[in-house]
């Protein structure tokens, strides 16, 4: 099939666009050119990226001109999705970044972080920093755009800062010990809160295009996501389910996140008689290997009108790349699979990037 070539599918075809940092378990942003070669000579204007994550996919789509839609069932990833993909040119300006860095003697500052999270996560006085900060972004940014950018790069500031990027262990004193390191950066870890801030925050800024389209950013389950207007291409990045090893829950990895961005209710929906405080939420079938298989035909009889489905999975995962190939092919008469040796993040294994693009 022949390339589209309207002015916008050729806005940034001359350079290698950059893609923001993610920190992110399971995120594209090493392989997301890779994705793109393999799918830019379909014929496509609107592009769905339909279990966005990190945004890396959707942002790489709005940089070659494509009108793109991001969707994610995390409330922290749908605003890095607003913060980039919707948002077409609010910025952070310096004044206000000192502004959010400031305590105000006219706010009255919760102290839910320190109060629920000591010891657990960040030093007291972190804690403290970001019962502040978080308080200052939505007492005193009332631009929804400017309010997702502050979010997204103080979640780049807290994963950078955690052993692992995660938050599924009581593991401070990871940080703190004395000893000899083989692993993560005692330097970066140690950096004060209010430098990582500014840095992702000078990052992201740089990011903020237009792109000529109006771009959208959704926050719901996959399966409830309802659009206004057809799309050409989806694009599906389900957590990947491996044969053996650890679950992909991404609701416990990261629910300090979710949290942040939640702040007001966060108190509401901790599950108090667990050591390290998590979200309660309904369990994924994305994460159980006996509805995973079900989940998968649901998703692909959710979008079998779309002409393309492209989808990211992992040749280690369940279910098979063989059963992904047979449930597709009930869907769409021509099914190509791409292949590429990727080794994610904390993972032993050496599995191939499997692409499936279905037509």
């Amino acid at each position: 099939m022949g390339k589209i070539h309207s002015p916008q599918s050729r806005l940034f075809t001359e350079e290698v666009p950059k893609l923001p940092s993610t920190r992110y378990l399971g995120s594209k942003r090493k392989i997301a050119h890779w994705i793109w070669q393999q799918i830019q000579h379909l014929e496509f204007e609107c592009f769905l990226n339909a279990m966005s994550g990190t945004a890396v996919v959707g942002y790489l789509a709005k940089r070659f001109g494509k009108r793109v839609f991001c969707n994610d069932i995390l409330a922290f990833n749908y605003q890095v999705a607003l913060a980039l993909v919707e948002n077409d040119s609010e910025t952070l300006t310096p004044a206000e970044i000192e502004l959010l860095l400031t305590p105000h003697p006219d706010i009255d500052y919760p102290t839910f972080i320190q109060d629920t999270f000591e010891g657990i996560y960040y030093l007291q006085e972190e804690n403290r920093w970001l019962d502040m900060v978080v308080t200052n972004i939505n007492v005193l940014l009332e631009n929804p755009y400017k309010r997702a950018l502050a979010f997204a790069a103080l979640g780049q500031a807290c994963l950078v800062k955690r052993p692992f990027n995660l938050f599924h262990r009581k593991n401070l004193y990871i940080r703190l010990k004395d000893v000899k390191r083989s692993f993560g950066n005692k330097t970066t870890w140690d950096t004060p809160f209010p430098a990582h801030f500014r840095n992702f925050v000078g990052e992201y800024n740089s990011l903020v295009f237009s792109n000529g389209r109006y771009n959208r950013a959704f926050n719901k389950d996959v399966f409830e996501l309802e659009l206004d207007e057809p799309v050409d291409l989806v694009y599906l990045d389900p957590p990947y389910l491996p044969v053996r090893g650890d679950k992909p829950d991404y609701h416990f990895f990261y629910h300090f996140l979710e949290g942040l961005v939640d702040y007001e209710h966060w108190s509401e929906r901790i599950d108090y008689s667990h050591r390290i405080r998590p979200i309660c939420y309904t369990p994924s079938p994305w994460t159980d290997p006996d509805r995973i298989r079900s989940a998968f035909e649901r998703l692909f009889e959710k979008f079998h009108k779309v002409k393309y489905i492209v989808l990211s999975y992992n040749s280690m995962g369940i279910p098979s790349e063989e059963e992904l190939l047979s449930m597709l092919r009930r869907y769409k008469q021509h099914v190509e699979l791409k292949k590429k040796p990727h080794q994610y993040v904390l993972s032993r294994d050496r599995p191939d990037e499997l692409l499936f693009v279905a037509y």
